[in-house]
């Protein structure tokens, strides 16, 4: 899983309340989790240890990413 800030459609809404912000100290431009790491906050964030991981991908991401390039 890639996680890439400007692309999250939870981006200025859910920043404080993220799991990125609490695992890396705040957003980045991308990151990445593998498929253990990403079971591992899902398991972490349903004992209420850490927040749910909130992202989700913005449909017009790629298209912002082609402009940038």
């Amino acid at each position: 899983m890639i996680i890439d800030c400007d692309s999250c459609t939870m981006r200025d809404i859910a920043c404080d309340d993220c799991v990125v912000s609490v695992l890396i100290g705040g957003p980045r431009q991308e990151s990445s989790l593998g498929d253990e790491e990403s079971r591992v906050i899902d398991l972490l964030a349903s004992r209420g240890m850490v927040p749910p991981l909130r992202y989700a991908e913005n449909p017009n991401s790629q298209e912002r990413k082609a402009a940038r390039s």
